[in-house]
């Protein structure tokens, strides 16, 4: 279901109510988990999301994501664990183990064949057909897979262990695993340890490899060969193929490994700890020599690509996915706790540096490496460095359903607050209008107003009047009864969903004293960029003055005024440079127009 890429539709918190009810549903799918699990399953306090995804078949499902991380899923009202559940929750479900070959395949989408299912010492698992089953590995307890039975553990023997045995729905190393942290599973011995797992462990310590890398076991020693249909002995050639190739990778990956050890004799240090290193050393370095007061406050994603990226020495690059931190919101969480910064959320889903300790012992104790090449960088290529970085954010808009327009979309299975994209109610419009059989006989063109449509479209005045409405008219009255959201995602951050319309970047002339005219930018901010750098990129192009001030009437948020009339360097850097599209932007018309050259 996940091995291709999801689209993300809506991304909101959930409240103290419905978490609670989610408990509810949890303890209900679940009846073998603990209240004490439970609590510690659907904490009070963490961070807990609904995310609506699109899978790439077009189906929707309901993610539950605790700090980012998913850990259950929803599909037409029946919740499913995700394998960072499994992994805290191994005996959550009944689980049948295969080959780690095997597991490959069940990433990129195939369901689990009977044949691939070992067959342990002691008996499967007792299931019926429908049965909700986790899927391991031969001789880890830690689940890689999620997967309905086909048929009952029965009916699976009877069947000669031939035929299609789980429906695989979600597996690790598929996108929604991707969604997460990324972490590996765990290592859990068997509960019950069969021959084939035991001798598979004992080599396994004797070469020191791990079980997902390595596969010791005969993937058909339980299987007569000329008992399985032309199919699949195909399979299973395959999957044999499989083995010898990932055997003869690991003999190439050894040799690889016996190099790298002899290269990096002198830093026994992992490549983990390495990168956590250049990170500090960066961090500290950019804070010490690059940050100023006045540059405060500085949008975390500017302080990364901006600062740190120009003390990372040269021939190294800073990759914060290779750190133990994973996140860059983790690493500045973890500065903030020894209180050498505070970051704070300004606007809703862009955090930014408010507050640096310059006075801090870590800070004033650092000193630049020896042999830095990179220690200073001219401004120029710092702002040439800043627009090449940026990413203009993707703005979706969309509509949430009110108390009144309910009465529309309840047919088609919504709520009141369910949050929809404009070619979602296009269809929901399209679909009632055709159920409800109201399209006018005589001109197709024109829709019959009935008493719900009156009800949610019409204003008293147009009741008695309007018995008709044009197909173009009924779905733009529709939109604007619907209440305005709009998802913002920025680039390498998950979507966030907000009320209203996104407020557009404003560009205002303003007369001063003696007849001088300065430029006003606002709402930078909404799209993800820094105004300070904003302000030193223009003060360069047009060797004006530019200063940062608080915008009236709005908390935490500033506006970059400019001397002069700037909105043509202003357009070009806006529209070309930063690729924002032409109607997030306001006021370009008030640049000035040009004389004619004689």
């Amino acid at each position: 279901m996940f091995a291709k890429a999801f689209r993300v539709r809506a991304s909101t918190a959930i409240k103290g109510s419905d978490r609670r009810k989610l408990r509810t549903d949890v303890a209900a799918a679940f009846p073998n988990l603990s209240a004490e699990q439970l609590t510690e399953f659907i904490p009070n306090k963490e961070e807990l999301n609904v995310i609506k995804i699109y899978t790439h078949k077009g189906e929707a499902v309901t993610v539950f994501t605790i700090n980012k991380n998913p850990i259950l899923f929803e599909i037409e009202k029946a919740l499913y664990p995700t394998v960072y559940t499994l992994w805290a929750y191994p005996d959550l479900l009944p689980a049948f183990s295969t080959w780690p070959p095997v597991l490959q395949k069940l990433a990129g989408g195939a369901d689990l064949m009977l044949p691939g299912v070992v067959v342990p010492s002691s008996g499967f698992p007792q299931v019926e057909r429908g049965t909700l089953c986790a899927v391991t590995l031969l001789g880890n307890r830690a689940p890689v897979a999620v997967g309905i039975a086909t048929m009952s553990t029965a009916e699976m023997l009877a069947a000669g262990m031939k035929g299609k045995g789980f429906a695989v729905l979600h597996t690790y190393m598929d996108h929604l695993w991707e969604f997460g942290d990324k972490s590996y599973p765990p290592t859990l011995a068997p509960l019950v340890t069969d021959p084939a797992e035991k001798d598979s462990a004992e080599e396994e310590e004797m070469e020191g490899q791990e079980p997902f890398i390595s596969c010791t076991a005969d993937p058909l020693q339980h299987v007569d060969i000329g008992d399985l249909s032309l199919k699949e002995q195909d399979s299973y050639a395959r999957l044999v193929g499989k083995e010898e190739l990932s055997e003869n990778r690991a003999a190439e990956t050894a040799e690889d490994d016996n190099t790298e050890v002899q290269q990096e004799t002198e830093d026994s240090r992992t490549p983990q700890e390495q990168m956590d290193e250049l990170f500090n050393q960066c961090f500290f370095h950019a804070l010490k020599y690059k940050v100023k007061k006045s540059d405060l406050p500085l949008l975390t994603s500017t302080f990364l690509r901006s600062h740190m990226f120009s003390c990372c020495p040269a021939g190294q690059q800073l990759d914060i996915k290779k750190s133990s931190y994973k996140k860059f919101s983790k690493f500045l969480q973890s500065m903030q706790h020894q209180k050498i910064l505070q970051v704070k959320e300004l606007n809703k889903g862009v955090e930014s540096i408010v507050e640096v300790d310059w006075k801090h012992p870590d800070i004033k104790a650092f000193l630049v490496p020896e042999g830095f090449s990179s220690a200073s960088v001219a401004q120029e290529s710092k702002s040439e460095d800043r627009e090449q970085l940026y990413h203009a954010p993707e703005i979706i808009p969309l509509y949430g359903i009110s108390a009144k327009m309910l009465p529309l979309f309840q047919e088609s299975g919504h709520r009141k607050g369910s949050i929809l994209s404009s070619s979602e109610v296009r269809n929901i419009i399209i679909n009632y209008v055709k159920t409800n059989e109201l399209v006018d006989e005589t001109n197709k063109n024109f829709v019959k107003v009935n008493a719900i449509l009156c009800d949610c479209l019409l204003d008293k005045s147009e009741q008695d009047e309007i018995t008709n409405l044009k197909w173009d008219d009924l779905l733009s009255r529709c939109l604007e009864r619907l209440q305005p959201l709009h998802q913002v995602t920025f680039f390498g951050q998950e979507p966030v969903v907000r009320k209203g319309n996104i407020e557009p970047i404003s560009i205002t002339i303003a007369q001063r004293s003696s007849n001088k005219k300065v430029t006003i930018i606002k709402n930078l901010e909404l799209y993800g960029l820094d105004p300070q750098c904003v302000a030193n990129i223009l003060q360069q192009r047009v060797q004006a003055s530019a200063t940062i001030t608080p915008t009236p009437g709005t908390k935490d948020r500033v506006q970059v005024q400019i001397q002069g009339n700037q909105v043509h360097h202003l357009a070009k850097m806006l529209l070309e440079e930063y690729q924002l599209p032409r109607k997030y932007i306001q006021g370009l018309e008030k640049a000035p127009k040009l004389g004619r050259k004689k």
